[in-house]
C-alpha cells in the first residue's frame, strides 16, 4: 500500500506516458480528482484533449475482476449505451500496472451536469438506458465480479464490521441483533429472480447529463444482481412522491425491457444490505488517513447509535412487507 499513497504526479506522468506510446503524451499538468477508493488523476495530452487515470487501490478487486468490469463498459459502449468505457493502451490492453504492481486504466475525460432532482424528462431517459444496460448486462458473464447476495456480500460485511472492534462496544450487541435478523429474512429473497450484471452503485452522483440524456460513469462497484439495484438507486425515496418518480422510470424501462414488479419489495432489504456494507467499508479502509478526515464521528457511540436504529428501522420495514406500489 505505501507505493500506492506515495503516487506523485511525475511518477504518475511517466507511468500514464508509458501507456498511451510514442503517438500521445502528456503535457504535465497533472490533477487529483476527488476519490476515496482509488487514485485518481486528470491529466491534460499535447493535442489539448484530457484522459482520466485511474489507479486501483490495491487488493481491492483483482485482475479479473477489474476486466469482467472492462468487457461490460465496452459490450454497452457496442449497444451505443452512454457508458465511459476505458481507453485502449499501446500493448491493446485496457488494464496496465506500475512498476510497484498497482493496476490502472485510462478513460476519456466526459463533460456533463450533476442533478439533485430528475426531471420526468430526464427519469424517462434513465429508465430507457437502464433497460438497454441490463439487456447488455444479460448476455454475457462476469464471474469474477462480487454476487449482490446475503452469503456475498452481506454476511462477510457484518463479520468484518464485528471483527473490526469499531462498533460502539455498548451497542455492539444490537447492532449485531438487527443486522443479522436482517440477513435472515433476506437471505431467501435474493436466492431467486434475475441477477445479471448491474451498474450496483446507479445513484445520481454517478449520472452526468447533456440537456435530458444521461452518462453513466464509474462501474467501479459493479455487481452481479438483480436489477431493481440499479433503479431504487436512481430513486431512493420511499414517499408517495418517490414511488410516484419510480413508476415514471419503471414505465420507461419497460418499453424496451420487462421488468419484474415482484422485485421492488426488494427495495428496502437491499438498501439495509448497502447500509451495512458502507460502514463495512469504512471500517476497512480506516488505516487510511483520508478516512478519519472524512468520518470523523465513524468511531463515536453517536454515529453507531444512528446507525443501529436505522437497522433496526429497516429491519421494521422489511418485516412489514412492501407498501402497496
Amino acid at each position: 500500500m505505501e507505493f500506492f499513497y506515495s503516487l506523485t504526479p511525475s511518477k504518475v506522468l511517466d507511468t500514464v506516458d508509458a501507456a498511451l506510446g510514442s503517438g500521445r503524451r502528456t503535457t504535465g499538468r497533472c490533477l487529483t480528482l476527488n476519490s476515496l477508493e482509488n487514485r485518481v488523476f486528470d491529466l491534460e495530452l499535447e493535442d489539448d484533449s484530457h484522459v482520466v487515470a485511474k489507479f486501483y487501490r490495491p487488493s481491492r478487486w483483482s485482475r479479473e475482476a477489474i476486466l469482467d468490469e472492462h468487457r461490460f463498459l465496452h459490450d454497452l459502449q457496442a449497444a451505443e449505451v452512454p457508458a465511459v468505457a476505458p481507453l485502449p493502451l499501446v500493448d491493446g490492453s485496457t488494464l496496465a500496472s506500475t512498476d510497484d504492481g498497482i493496476l490502472f486504466a485510462l478513460f476519456p475525460k466526459v463533460r456533463g451536469r450533476s442533478e439533485q432532482e430528475l426531471t420526468d424528462a430526464q427519469l424517462e431517459h434513465v429508465g430507457r438506458f437502464l433497460a438497454r444496460i441490463h439487456s447488455v448486462g444479460a448476455s454475457a458473464a462476469a464471474p469474477h465480479r462480487l454476487r449482490l447476495t446475503v452469503e456475498h456480500y452481506g454476511e462477510p460485511a457484518l463479520a468484518s464490521l464485528v471483527d473490526s472492534g469499531m462498533i460502539d462496544i455498548q451497542l455492539q450487541s444490537r447492532y449485531a441483533r438487527a443486522a443479522t435478523a436482517i440477513l435472515r429474512i433476506t437471505k431467501p429473497l435474493l436466492q431467486d429472480g434475475e441477477a445479471l450484471r448491474i451498474h450496483g452503485d446507479c445513484h445520481l452522483g454517478n449520472l452526468l447529463f447533456h440537456h435530458d440524456a444521461p452518462l453513466f460513469l464509474d462501474f467501479d462497484d459493479m455487481l452481479v444482481g438483480p436489477p431493481v439495484q440499479d433503479v431504487w438507486m436512481v430513486v431512493r425515496g420511499r414517499d408517495a412522491y418517490a414511488q410516484a418518480q419510480r413508476e415514471r422510470l419503471l414505465s420507461a424501462y419497460q418499453t424496451l425491457r420487462a421488468f419484474d414488479r415482484a422485485s421492488l419489495r426488494l427495495i428496502e432489504p437491499l438498501r439495509a444490505l448497502r447500509m451495512l456494507h458502507f460502514s463495512s467499508w469504512i471500517a476497512r479502509r480506516y488505516a487510511d488517513p483520508i478516512f478519519p478526515r472524512t468520518f470523523p464521528e465513524f468511531t463515536s457511540y453517536r454515529y453507531w447509535l444512528d446507525e443501529t436504529t436505522a437497522l433496526e428501522e429497516q429491519l421494521g420495514l422489511i418485516a412489514a412487507g412492501p407498501p402497496a406500489q
